[in-house]
């Protein structure tokens, strides 16, 4: 077998593994957690950040490289074997966390608790505040966090571990955080975290893309509209500002039949449904089926080596 492809039969391996991981045990405690780490970093390089907008720029782009040698060097040190890696990479995955925190607010809706379902919101998926938001709102906006972060903490980081192994799925996951905490056009933030908003966005393009086409075929699987996903995709992801995100949130916007909006940004879908709780059921549905094309993919991938190394026998 060249040594490639055994290379990435053996990382499919690993994210096969890190899937059912994350499934099974969901994410450690915080204090356990490498994204705590990685906050606790970028907490230390916003203190020691000089105040000038140019030096800003350079100290934010400087404590980004550090990140990604310190944290991809950690991964290169971990042990080759792919369950090691399997458990390792399931730390940095968090599907498991989103259908939960995603399914609470589905719960807190279908129970008439709009107080309740906006504080979840804003507790667990969104950083926009949720206050004032209608329950079509709220809905809306758990549906986008959903399709959002099935790329963002699932598609993004298990590609990352396919092309560049554990090191690169682990400066992936440091320069999403990054952006996460400092890619904000403010004053404290506009120039500290432009770097890392910008190789975020590249390391997401991607997979990005790559989910609203999942999506559209789960679509097509669970409700037929795995058509209108890809063409509401194609049509509405630039409506966004980041030229990423747009992309699985408008998928899912056309699988759903419904319109997603966030006032004053954007507005994604021609649809005539209404968000409610049980479009977020519906919505869920869609994530199983995408991690069950995702975990198919790799279970194939990991079988042909398997397959093979017998037949060497």
């Amino acid at each position: 077998m060249p040594p490639i492809a055994h290379l990435i039969q053996q990382r499919a391996a690993a994210a096969l593994a890190a899937l059912v991981i994350d499934a099974v045990f969901g994410d450690p405690p915080n204090y356990l957690h490498p994204v705590g780490v990685m906050g606790r970093w970028l907490r230390w390089g916003e203190r020691l950040a000089p105040a000038a907008p140019g030096a800003r720029l350079a100290w934010g782009a400087v404590w980004l490289a550090g990140g990604w040698v310190m944290f991809g060097g950690v991964a290169a040190l971990a042990p080759r074997h792919w369950l090691a890696q399997g458990a390792l990479a399931s730390l940095l995955l968090a599907y498991r966390g989103l259908d939960r925190a995603v399914a609470a607010v589905e719960t807190a809706l279908a129970t008439g608790d709009l107080v309740e379902a906006r504080r979840l919101l804003g507790w667990h998926l969104v950083s926009r505040q949720t206050n004032d938001l209608s329950t079509a709102e709220v809905a809306g906006a758990a549906i986008e966090s959903l399709a959002e972060n099935l790329s963002d903490s699932v598609i993004a980081p298990v590609s990352a571990l396919l092309i560049g192994g554990l090191p690169a799925m682990l400066i992936y996951r440091f320069t999403n955080t990054a952006d996460a905490m400092w890619g904000y056009r403010t004053e404290r933030f506009e120039y500290l975290g432009k770097v890392a908003a910008r190789s975020d966005d590249l390391f997401n393009w991607l997979p990005a893309r790559l989910t609203a086409l999942l999506i559209a075929l789960a679509a097509q699987i669970v409700n037929r509209r795995g058509r209108q996903a890809l063409i509401g995709a194609i049509r509405d992801a630039r409506r966004t500002a980041s030229p990423n995100a747009g992309w699985p949130m408008a998928a899912m916007a056309g699988a759903l039949d419904t319109v997603l909006t966030k006032r004053e940004h954007y507005t994604l879908g021609t649809g005539t449904r209404m968000a409610d709780a049980a479009l977020i059921r519906e919505a869920r549905r869609i994530g199983r089926m995408v991690m069950f094309l995702v975990t198919g993919f790799l279970l194939g991938l990991s079988v042909m080596r398997l397959v093979k190394q017998r037949s060497t026998l």
